[in-house]
């Protein structure tokens, strides 16, 4: 998942830089979902009709789409659609919205997908998202809709019980004293102790991002992530989850994917390569790409080669 206390990767930083993502939207506005209306922007409004529009779906749960505006690189060839999920930024316009949980379910926001094809007139999509997005675009694509291109999960959320393997596998090249204090701390569920917090932050410098992190500004002025969704959700941390997506498992599903899959994910990311090598593997029309040097940040490490990856795939697989 998108990791929602921000503050880490702009600590990790210290600065930001311009970037074609400021652009203005050539459209934007509202869309009635269930249980609420939901935030939107477009941008290569003119290749509507021509090309497939990219629907880019951002993590968390309780993410913005603030952290995915490389995306509207590709809007130079594609129509690029962000949005925020319903409850989440934009779409969050009330306290009450933001805290009804009855829409947090995976069922509701896949289904936002299909609500935002039907209000624009999409015929032809191609889905990407990463972390939690990575697991609406699956769930997206398992379905096979109508006039769907192409699929792009980045640094998906797969397999709950995977993900966690995987991370305490990660926690176990940590330091020592690290791992003692997740592991006290876990136990005791005393998650907000300095001592788990402190660990937990040691633990995303090395897998949210080894490296240097460029923050473009892209939350500048943007409305914040919703956090009480996320603990709902997943749990109190990335590399644990006490949520209602414990037991998540959208793999059994993959096999039946029948549209080009672009995997693509750190070399140190949370959601692990091997594993996302594993899932890749089930899809019948796989790319599976590893970031070298990156974690589950990859656009903010590595931005170029993400973005270049992405173009170089659908050029190839959506003629």
């Amino acid at each position: 998942m998108k990791f929602l206390r921000i503050i880490l990767l702009i600590a990790l930083t210290g600065f930001s830089l311009p970037s074609l993502a400021h652009e203005d939207p050539d459209q934007s506005g509202y869309i009635q979902v269930d249980g609420g209306k939901l935030w939107y922007r477009m941008n290569g409004i003119e290749h509507l009709g021509i090309k497939p529009a990219i629907i880019v779906m951002h993590g968390g749960p309780g993410g913005t789409h603030r952290g995915l505006m490389p995306y509207v690189e590709l809007a130079d060839t594609y129509p690029v659609i962000l949005y925020d999920q319903l409850g989440n930024g934009k779409s969050a316009k009330l306290v009450d919205d933001i805290n009804d949980q009855s829409t947090w379910t995976v069922e509701h926001f896949v289904k936002e997908i299909s609500q935002i094809r039907a209000a624009l007139n999409l015929d032809e999509v191609i889905i990407a998202g990463h972390s939690w997005g990575g697991t609406l675009s699956a769930e997206y694509a398992v379905k096979n809709e109508k006039g769907l291109r192409a699929a792009i999960f980045g640094s998906p959320l797969i397999s709950t019980p995977q993900w966690v393997a995987d991370n305490r596998e990660w926690i176990t090249m940590m330091p020592q004293e690290y791992q003692d204090a997740i592991n006290k701390h876990e136990a005791a569920g005393t998650f907000s102790d300095p001592e788990y917090r402190e660990a937990e932050s040691a633990f995303y410098a090395r897998h949210m991002c080894p490296g240097e992190c460029i923050d473009r500004g892209f939350r500048a002025d943007a409305k914040r992530g919703n956090r009480t969704m996320y603990q709902t959700m997943w749990g109190p941390s990335e590399f644990t989850a006490n949520g209602t997506l414990a037991d998540y498992d959208i793999s059994p599903q993959l096999h039946t994917v029948e549209v080009p899959v672009l995997m693509i994910c750190g070399e140190f990311d949370e959601a692990a390569p091997k594993s996302c090598k594993k899932f890749a593997d089930m899809v019948p029309d796989a790319t599976n790409v590893v970031v070298p040097g990156a974690g589950h940040a990859t656009l903010g490490q590595e931005k170029d080669m993400v973005i270049g990856t992405i173009r170089e795939f659908l050029a190839e697989k959506v003629k």
